[in-house]
């Protein structure tokens, strides 16, 4: 699953090699530091859990977390709380290929993928083949995919879409990293994905290859 990993580019420290406890270590013995957020963000790394986070991040001083890294950071915890599994999924809307206003919500009544990815980001490339034969098992049993691309430009989005044969709905506000869903879902590492229900509650976060073609048989029967 490291291999996966493409980290948002102002949080290069999460390559560094420290283990979670020395991290956690490391926040506990300064509390007053405002670079204790950023140890507690590369203690989440790709699969982040929302409490042990909240509960790392109410250690810190009162200075801190009133900080603007801090509030930043605090936003960052709202998205996971509420993109916990049973939570209502945060609205997507966002124009698609064609330039239409597409939204999440227009796949209610199926259990949806929500992918985030982009053309640049190498482990996305090797994740899709992945995709493309889950889709393929699972597009005729009440499952649908919609990507949601960090591009900030059109064109290598299109290429990369065509050149992969992702064949189900793609969506972008083209704005990076800046992406409103990124931000909604709490999102700071691509490839990640998140499987909700037909009624849009959460099912599960970041199930790739075989992981997630098992959940789906499991609740496709």
């Amino acid at each position: 699953m490291k291999k996966l990993i493409l980290l948002i580019a102002f949080i290069p420290s999460l390559l560094f090699a420290q283990t979670k406890e020395e991290l956690i270590a490391q926040v506990k013995a300064n509390p007053k530091e405002v670079s204790s957020i950023r140890l507690i963000q590369r203690v989440g790394g790709y699969f982040p859990e929302y409490q042990e986070l909240a509960d790392l991040f109410k250690t810190l001083d009162k200075k801190v977390k009133k900080s603007t890294e801090g509030k930043i950071f605090d936003r960052y915890l709202d998205a996971l709380k509420n993109t916990l599994p049973g939570k209502k999924s945060p609205s997507i809307t966002q124009f698609d290929l064609a330039g239409e206003p597409y939204s999440l919500s227009d796949l209610k009544g199926k259990y949806v993928l929500i992918d985030f990815w982009a053309s640049w980001c190498p482990p996305c490339r090797e994740e899709n083949p992945k995709l493309v034969k889950t889709y393929a098992e699972f597009k005729d049993k009440n499952f649908e995919i919609l990507g949601v691309s960090f591009d900030k430009e059109f064109e290598p989005w299109a290429k990369a879409v065509k050149d992969d044969n992702l064949t189900w709905k793609h969506v972008s506000d083209l704005q990076g990293w800046n992406n409103s869903a990124s931000l909604a879902y709490g999102v700071k590492a691509i490839p990640q994905n998140i499987l909700v229900d037909p009624e849009g509650k959460v099912v599960a976060r970041n199930l790739h290859g075989e992981e997630l073609n098992n959940k789906l048989r499991e609740i496709l029967k």
